[in-house]
């Protein structure tokens, strides 16, 4: 097995399975739905109350605290639970009934950050240092260099996002397509075990992933992270396909792929999208789906958007670090920035990190208990910007 927490898919469904997420397959989800929550019309009142509090309060975004977006009982329960939820059997989490049909994009956003100030530290995410980012298709390309998926219609390859969790919160689905599909990152491992074990070495050694520009000013554009984490009580694995080719096409330096790891990661493809392992679910209005990215790969179907604005796919997306976090492997140390359990780490420092997202970031942190280093990557992050603006896409 991948460790001895792991349990199997025979494992009895509807059982409480806290603790450590276990493996699963696809017929263990469809199985028992126990990884779907449906919040009351008190939880989902209790939402845009806070909502209307902070948007009368008009506070910038990283100026905010938990204070400013107060829940109530049930939707403070619900919301703990959901996020409690990822570091527990599935990994996962889908919370639904959140009043977004009754909000504006701006209400929406204010309202999803508050959720955020209630559960962890947000993380930047791309080369603008953005900490919330519109999933939604701006005519861009996936498959280019310094691509992102995230502004595209396309297809995208399974991989993990770059923080604890990775939170999409559904404001329009697309006319057809954008499935969400996800695998257990214990199931692929423990089928590479049964066909190929002598490839799971490779797959503890170096890989060496392109930043696709997102890294932090004075940083090499590329970064080493093996795929499997090397604690024994600890699983964890970290796959992004269309990273490490970038690496291995854009930069001459990095070590050129073995045989052998070659064949190890295209095994991870095809197991990731084998339907027996990879479950697939559609993202209504109003969803929050939550990923433990350290133990299941995600991707998502292309899609086809409404030609009124209003009305084309719309996701929010943020990326969080948790406080009851697990511990991470030493060697992903310097791309996380942090391995110890609860700490703040991940996400993309970018180039526009500012003296606002520094205050908020330490706040936050102070706020949560949760361990927090010096900007992160070993500096003190200086604005690029006079006024000190947090860069957050509109």
């Amino acid at each position: 097995m991948v460790e001895a927490s792991v349990k199997s898919s025979a494992s009895a469904p509807g059982s409480a399975h806290q603790g450590k997420p276990q493996i699963w397959y696809s017929a263990d989800l469809e199985r028992d739905q126990s990884w779907t929550l449906r919040m009351s019309d008190e939880a989902a009142e209790g939402f845009d109350k806070a909502m209307r509090h902070a948007k009368a309060l008009g506070k910038p975004l990283l100026d905010m605290t938990s204070d400013d977006f107060p829940l109530e009982a049930a939707s403070a329960e619900i919301l703990h639970r959901a996020f409690r939820a990822t570091q527990q059997r599935w990994g996962m989490c889908l919370l639904k009934g959140f009043p977004v049909h009754e909000w504006s994009v701006e209400e929406a956003k204010l309202a999803y950050w508050g959720i955020g100030l209630h559960v962890g530290v947000a993380r930047t995410q791309n080369r603008a240092s953005d900490v919330m980012n519109d999933v939604r298709d701006s005519g861009a390309t996936y498959k280019s260099k310094n691509g992102r998926g995230y502004n595209t219609n396309a297809a995208l390859d399974f991989h993990a996002d770059s923080c604890d969790v990775v939170a999409l919160l559904c404001l329009q689905p697309a006319k057809s397509g954008g499935q969400s599909k996800i695998t257990s990152s214990f199931a692929m491992v423990e089928e590479i075990r049964k066909r190929r074990p002598e490839l799971i070495d490779a797959l503890k050694g170096p890989v060496h992933h392109s930043y696709q520009g997102t890294q932090a000013p004075g940083r090499a554009g590329f970064y080493n992270c093996p795929v499997i984490g090397s604690l024994p009580d600890h699983f964890a694995l970290r796959a992004n396909r269309k990273n490490t080719n970038a690496a291995q096409a854009d930069f001459p330096e990095v070590p050129r792929l073995t045989p052998e790891l070659t064949e190890a990661l295209d095994l991870l493809d095809e197991l990731a999208a084998d339907p027996r392992l990879c479950f697939s679910m559609w993202l209504e209005q109003g969803d929050l789906q939550l990923l433990n990215n350290y133990v299941m790969l995600h991707s998502r179907t292309e899609f086809e958007d409404f030609e009124e604005e209003a009305k084309r796919r719309h996701l929010l997306r943020l990326w969080m670090s948790v406080p009851d976090s697990a511990p991470l492997p030493p060697e992903w140390e310097y791309y996380f920035g942090d391995v110890r359990p609860g700490s703040v780490r991940g996400g993309v420092r970018g180039s526009y990190i500012t003296e606002a997202f520094v205050r908020f970031e330490k706040r936050q942190a102070e706020r949560m208990n949760m361990p927090l280093k010096p900007g992160l990557d070993g500096t003190v992050p200086v604005p690029t910007n006079a006024a000190g603006e947090a860069h957050v896409a509109a």
